[in-house]
Formats: C-alpha cells, structure tokens, sequence
C-alpha cells in the first residue's frame, strides 16, 4: 500500500509539473499564411525600407504573440505615423496621425489585444537605455498584402514598431534602424 501511494504521488506530482510547465512554455504559432498580391505601381510606401508583398509568396499569420513578462522580448521596427508615412491609415487607438517626434507604437495584433493596450505606455529598453512610448496603433499579423496595409506583409507575432523618436531616444545611430532585439513592459 505504501508503495502504491509514493508511486501515485510521484504520478500526479509529474502530472501537474508537466501540464503547467506545458503551460508556461506556450509559443504562438502561425494560425494560416496568405499569398502575397503584387502592389499596383506606387502603392507600397518603402519610406522605412518597409518590405512590399511579393506576387504568389506566402506570408505567415497568426492571432496571438508570446506571453507578455515583466520583460518581454521583442523585436523593434521603424514606421512613420504621420500622414502619408508607411504607416498607411490613421492610428487604431485614436483615428489620428502621429508625428515622428513623438515617441509613439504600433503592437503586434497579439498584444494589442483588441486595442486593450491603446494609449497606454509602455518602456522600452536596449542598447543601455529605456524610453517609455505609447500604444496607438495595431502592426496587424492577421491581414497584410492589401490597400488597408499599404501592400506590406503581415506583422511577425512579436513585434513593437515604433517611431522616430523612439529610434533616438535609445541612442541608436540612425544608419542601423530598421531592426532591434529589445524588451518591453507595460508602466
């Protein structure tokens, strides 16, 4: 009897260490992909170096983005959100344009979480520095290739992309924008 109970013990304590470890580790994974449609001439602004569809490429998506921690790790990327910028259309969160001076963001669909997150701040940190922005618009990882988002490829699932004015105030040269590890966290 003894040894039934030790042996059904060591059982569920491997059970729920497992089932919640399992839960922890979650990863996002593409729910789908689309196939990319060649832009019309001049409709996909490349002001940023932003990547246009490419006819019959596939291009994954997905509903969700990693867990967000204390630190969540990201990958920061540079959009204009003021009229006629690459962001294309007016912000989500408040129908409005930005300018590139202040330092504002765009979350992956995941994150924004049906706008959850809109004109909250959140604080950035890399290359030594932290700058806090805040969350106005959806990078959408669930449509892309199309006129609504300026003929761009969707959103990887993990990424903040930001304006100017974030670029500068982490201190990052301006011939290296484009891509950056960094972590973020709501204030």
């Amino acid at each position: 009897m003894k040894n039934f109970s030790i042996g059904a013990l060591l059982f569920v304590v491997l059970f729920l260490s497992t089932h919640f470890s399992e839960a922890r580790l979650q990863v996002c994974k593409p729910s789908g992909d689309i196939i990319g449609k060649k832009p019309p001439p001049g409709q996909c602004n490349q002001e940023n170096d932003s990547d246009c569809c490419k006819q019959g490429k596939s291009y994954p998506i997905y509903k969700c983005s990693p867990p967000v921690s204390g630190s969540t790790t990201a990958v920061l990327t540079i959009n204009s959100f003021e009229k006629g910028g690459d962001g294309g259309a007016p912000s989500e969160c408040d129908n409005k344009y930005h300018s590139d001076n202040t330092p504002v963001v765009a979350l992956s669909t995941g994150w924004y979480s049906g706008g959850s997150r809109c004109l909250n701040n959140i604080t950035i940190s890399a290359n030594g520095r932290s700058v806090t922005a805040m969350v106005v618009d959806e990078c959408d990882s669930t449509m892309g290739c199309d006129d609504d988002h300026d003929y761009q490829p969707p959103c990887p699932n993990n990424i903040v992309d930001a304006s100017k004015a974030v670029w500068k105030a982490l201190g990052v040269p301006e011939d290296n924008w484009g891509e950056l590890d960094i972590t973020w966290s709501n204030v």
